[in-house]
This record gives structure tokens, sequence and C-alpha cells, in this order.
């Protein structure tokens, strides 16, 4: 991967359920209080085209991360990782809204 550009989920304790069920629930890092976030990477490509498409922001001086993303194209992020219990999902996430 070119660039390892993080997006970060936020997971509640429903979604922290659905992770331990699948099997990825340590792939959360805990943030904040005990929140816990899914990272997911997005390659510079990809992280192009979320700031193109959508509008996000790509924190590109400090941590790299990809941010300001719809909650729509977070929420299917999150959902696209418990269907495929893999954190390489970015792709066809990006594929289902073109």
């Amino acid at each position: 991967m070119a660039g390892k550009n993080p997006i970060y989920v936020w997971v509640n304790q429903e979604r922290y359920a659905e992770l331990e069920k699948a099997g990825l629930a340590h792939h959360t890092e805990e943030r904040l209080a005990g929140l816990k976030v899914l990272v997911v990477y997005a390659d510079d490509e990809q992280a192009k085209t979320f700031v193109d498409k959508f509008g996000a922001k790509h924190d590109t001086s400090t941590t790299g991360s990809i941010e300001l993303l719809p909650k729509e194209v977070k929420h299917r992020l999150y959902d696209k990782v418990v269907e495929k219990q893999s954190l390489d999902v970015v792709s066809d996430v990006l594929k289902e809204f073109s």
C-alpha cells in the first residue's frame, strides 16, 4: 500500500460485540475515556478519492488520517469489515459509492 492513511470508525458497545463475534475486536483501539475506534487504512489514491468525492479532509501534516467522511460512508466501512471479516474493505466501499 503506497501510504497508510487511517480512517477512524467509532465503535459503540453493540458494534464491539459484533466485532468480538467476528473475531475482529482486537483491531480496535481505545480512545477518549474508553471509547473505541476501528482503524481502516486507505492508500494514497483512495484517500484522494475520499477527498474529491466526499469532501473529506486528509490531514497530511500530522496524523495522515482521513476525516469528516459522511456518516453513511463510515457506517458502510464498518458493515463491510464485519461482512468480510477483514479490514481490507476500502476499495469495496468506494466501488459501492461510485
